[in-house]
């Protein structure tokens, strides 16, 4: 019961989040005429948070499965290292290990990351884990009831997603000196928007940002260290 009520704490701020993006997801999935059990599926079985935004414009769209894939990769690219990092700490998680290894969204990584190893840590990850996505799936469905039930323009409701991510983008910004991988998100997306269009700059975009972190990461190792 302790340890339920350190996770209900630790997940609180996660909650008040997911709950209202998960809300703008299943209204969104309601409004491009999806149902409530697609919206549910979505959420339980793919859940990733942006990449469910993203996925409402590839089904409407009639996106093919080799563009989904990649833009899916290309998206959630950041899971890779995310992965690598948590090998360690999920190493003896037993059979909570490959739900862990599907719930590690970016919320959970954070809150999982810094929590040192004891007896209980396979529990407490599992745990954080399971709220976060349970957080996540009611905020789709409310969502999705709401979309059902009321009648309101949503245009721009889509925004919800853009907006955490300028929110992420202000606080690495504010939170270190080192600008490099702020900067050069911005700039490999104005750069791709330029060549390519707002329709097709999407994965040029990710992977041009991959390879710039990529070639500079010693450099910029070597500066986070002073």
């Amino acid at each position: 019961m302790k340890l339920l009520k350190k996770v209900m704490i630790k997940t609180f701020p996660v909650l008040t989040g997911y709950l209202v993006l998960g809300m703008g997801f299943g209204i969104l999935m309601i409004k491009n005429e999806f149902g409530i059990l697609a919206i549910v599926a979505m959420s339980l079985f793919i859940y990733a948070g942006s990449m469910q935004y993203v996925g409402i414009t590839l089904l409407t769209a009639g996106a093919g499965v080799f563009q989904t894939a990649l833009t899916t990769l290309m998206v959630n690219a950041r899971h890779l290292f995310y992965g690598i990092s948590m090998v360690e700490k999920y190493r003896e998680t037993g059979i909570y290990k490959p739900y862990l290894i599907f719930a590690l969204t970016d919320e959970t990584y954070s809150l999982v990351c810094n929590e040192e190893k004891g007896e209980d840590s396979k529990t407490y990850f599992f745990l954080v884990s399971l709220c976060n996505h349970f957080y996540w799936v009611a905020g789709s469905l409310i969502g999705g009831v709401l979309g059902n039930m009321i009648t309101f323009d949503t245009t721009g409701i889509e925004f919800s997603m853009t907006a955490l991510f300028l929110t992420v983008f202000v606080e690495q910004w504010l939170g270190t000196k080192q600008h490099f991988p702020a900067l050069s998100g911005l700039s490999c997306s104005v750069l791709c928007l330029f060549l390519f269009g707002k329709d097709k700059f999407l994965i040029p975009t990710m992977v041009l940002i991959t390879v710039s972190l990529l070639i500079n990461r010693k450099k910029y190792g070597e500066l986070t260290k002073e």
